[in-house]
């Protein structure tokens, strides 16, 4: 039994590093592939919050949008004054409306006359950005 065993120790030598050569390439290359899947993942990621902060001003302050729903009413009716503003520490509108900085936000008014309103929003620097519309109110 021996002799047989001496004879079969250089292949069976042969079969283990093979097969866990085998094993080792197939556990990184596994891993390898798993490895850039995830680097693949968070580039995208990126490129995605870069793209929403460009479309949101770029990190600057920008006034998104300001209007009014209906944009004409009769005396007694109300409105929504809607805004958004990115980048912003403080939002007035004139004439003087409480607000709050928001990227989306509306409040209702009952104006009895046509009344002008213009939004003004701050950022921490000191920069201005200002915007108004004219809500038309009829008899």
């Amino acid at each position: 039994m021996l002799p047989l065993l001496r004879k079969a120790l250089p292949f069976l030598t042969v079969a283990i590093f093979a097969a866990a050569a085998y094993n080792g390439w197939f556990f990184y290359s596994r891993w390898r592939d798993a490895h850039e899947t995830e680097r693949t993942s968070q580039a995208m990621e990126v490129e995605e919050a870069q793209r929403t902060i460009n479309m949101l001003g770029g990190g600057r302050l920008k006034i998104l949008n300001f209007y009014a729903s209906p944009n004409a009413i009769r005396r007694g009716e109300h409105a929504n004054i809607c805004y958004g503003v990115y980048g912003a520490k403080s939002v007035r509108i004139e004439p003087p409306v409480e607000l709050h900085p928001a990227i989306q936000h509306c409040l209702q008014v009952s104006p009895s006359r046509s009344t002008e309103y213009k939004l003004v929003a701050e950022d921490s620097l000191g920069h201005t950005a200002t915007e108004g519309l004219v809500l038309q109110v009829a008899p």
